[in-house]
């Protein structure tokens, strides 16, 4: 019998289509869900969310309890608090999709990167990155200030899948032309994978996100 993934939520509550990591359609196995109270966006994003880390590792606990067989969550800038989560809970914990990246670079042909699509280009640190075994930073891009991103996760926007296409399509373009070696993209941000096929056929690369990590997770499993 599969055993379900356990997924650490935010403190949220904008639409998630199918594709977010939020929607337990987007899985093609059974997921449960744990939201921790007072985790907002920005209270993740800006990495001022050592008070809550006691509360991810009592809501990992429960979902363990339920069932699951490892966990990730609903923001890519957990990735702060890998190690801290990881060694207190008992079942494999991958933070974020930015874990997938020394894998990445290993596999790639030689004079080649990764490139990540992040949420908050500001916030996002080298010490995120050394959280997941990245020694050096690499080329990153972030939405925009006041997009649709922003204006959907944390202003109260309504869903608007074409501006959200466009303005994540109009970010990878300008990494892109600024770093011409890049042989595969990470997005960072959970909320980008619905668009993940499009900016993989439009821009002709792989594309990386909570939700290959996740399938990765799963497949560990026994007749998974």
């Amino acid at each position: 019998m599969t055993k379900p993934l356990g997924i650490l939520m935010l403190d949220t509550s904008f639409e998630r289509p199918v594709g977010d990591v939020g929607n337990a359609a987007s899985w093609p196995f059974p997921v449960l869900y744990k939201r921790i109270s007072g985790a907002t966006a920005r209270k993740v994003v800006s990495g001022q969310d050592d008070d809550l880390v006691d509360a991810f590792v009592a809501a990992g606990q429960e979902l363990v309890a339920e069932g699951a067989f490892a966990l990730t969550t609903s923001c890519g800038f957990l990735a702060l608090r890998q190690s801290q989560l990881s060694m207190r809970l008992t079942v494999p914990v991958a933070t974020s999709s930015l874990l997938q990246i020394p894998s990445l670079l290993a596999t790639l042909p030689r004079g080649k990167t990764v490139g990540v699509i992040t949420y908050d280009r500001a916030s996002l640190t080298e010490r995120h990155f050394q959280e997941v075994g990245v020694k050096d930073m690499p080329p990153v891009a972030g939405l925009p200030n006041g997009g649709a991103f922003r204006g959907l996760i944390e202003g109260g926007m309504k869903y608007d899948a074409q501006a959200l296409a466009g303005e994540l399509s109009m970010t990878v373009e300008h990494l892109l032309h600024h770093h011409s070696d890049i042989g595969a993209l990470v997005f960072e941000c959970t909320n980008l994978p619905p668009f993940s096929s499009g900016i993989s056929r439009k821009f002709g690369l792989p594309v990386f996100d909570i939700l290959t990590l996740g399938k990765w997770l799963h497949s560990s499993q026994p007749g998974a």
